[in-house]
């Protein structure tokens, strides 16, 4: 869909989402401009040569001139460029970020974004492994969900900012859901937090097994050990960050799944096959169901190049 009037924008972060973000926004002709500002100076100069956008020297002459801002940058470095950018932000801007928890990151910028802005946190359900500008790609919010978690905020012109941002995602292909920030928080911890908190356990537990087995854990990976490695390639980073600031949310999933890890290691020990099979049977439904709701495809190999 199309935008009622373009913006002028400014992506704070050049990673996976920021230069994602500018791809996507220049190839649906969505902004009249697009201000890009990264920390790292190399990467900088590499959205430069890319051309991604105006690369700006300073976060501040990146977001005067913006209706709309957003973050891109790790959860923990959101505070310190929300108190950058506040006095800069032109009136009516809107400000918006993409982190996987909510609740921090309300608590940190809500409190100093002046009367004037909007803010409307944010979170594009869309990543992948690689990292920097070069990884981004205008197709990565196609068909994937942009949960809006608004404030309650009853000011004149509220509702118009949720609208409009609304409006941008889904004009990138994206399907946009509006959330509490409290359900984002422990819904995400169960779909993407604790995943990626197995997948960099059993990893690092392989990679400390690799001394005993003469590297054959490497050697001999099957497609399984392969997927989860391919999750914990993701920025270590971002990652840190996320498990810090929702840990509340983790913290109780964790809880609940080592009792359930626990009772098929006892269904392991005692040689209960009907338990075993149940389990497994339940989670081969939710596959299913995950397929049937459009997350992923029905292909063998999962829809990889088998080369």
């Amino acid at each position: 869909m199309k935008l009622d009037a373009k913006v002028n924008m400014a992506i704070i972060g050049i990673g996976l989402i920021g230069s994602s973000l500018a791809r996507a926004v220049h190839h649906y002709d969505l902004a009249e401009r697009v201000a890009l500002y990264d920390l790292d100076p190399l990467v900088r100069q590499r959205a430069q040569e890319l051309g991604l956008g105006m690369v700006c020297e300073t976060v501040v002459q990146a977001v005067k001139d913006a209706e709309l801002v957003v973050l891109c940058t790790p959860p923990s470095s959101i505070a310190e460029i929300g108190s950058q950018i506040v006095g800069a932000l032109k009136l009516g801007a809107i400000l918006t970020d993409v982190s996987s928890v909510k609740v921090a990151m309300i608590d940190q910028l809500a409190p100093i974004v002046p009367d004037h802005c909007f803010f409307v946190p944010g979170h594009p359900i869309a990543g992948a492994e690689r990292s920097g500008p070069d990884a981004g790609f205008a197709s990565l919010f196609v068909n994937r969900w942009a949960i809006l978690t608004p404030l309650n905020d009853s000011r004149h012109g509220y509702g118009e900012a949720v609208v409009r941002l609304s409006r941008l995602w889904e004009a990138m292909g994206a399907k946009v859901e509006l959330m509490d920030p409290m359900r984002h928080d422990q819904v995400l911890a169960m779909t993407s937090h604790l995943p990626h908190l197995i997948a960099f356990c059993l990893v690092a537990t392989a990679q400390d097994m690799e001394t005993l087995t003469d590297s054959e854990v490497v050697k001999y990976s099957a497609g399984g050990f392969r997927d989860f490695t391919r999750i914990a390639a993701s920025d270590p980073t971002m990652w840190r960050d996320v498990f810090l600031l929702n840990k509340d949310a983790i913290l109780d999933l964790l809880g609940r799944f080592s009792e359930d890890l626990t009772a098929l290691r006892r269904a392991i020990r005692w040689s209960d096959g009907a338990t075993l099979f149940s389990t497994f049977e339940r989670a081969r439904k939710m596959r299913r169901d995950v397929i049937d709701a459009g997350q992923d495809v029905d292909a063998p190999n999962f829809g990889r190049d088998r080369r």
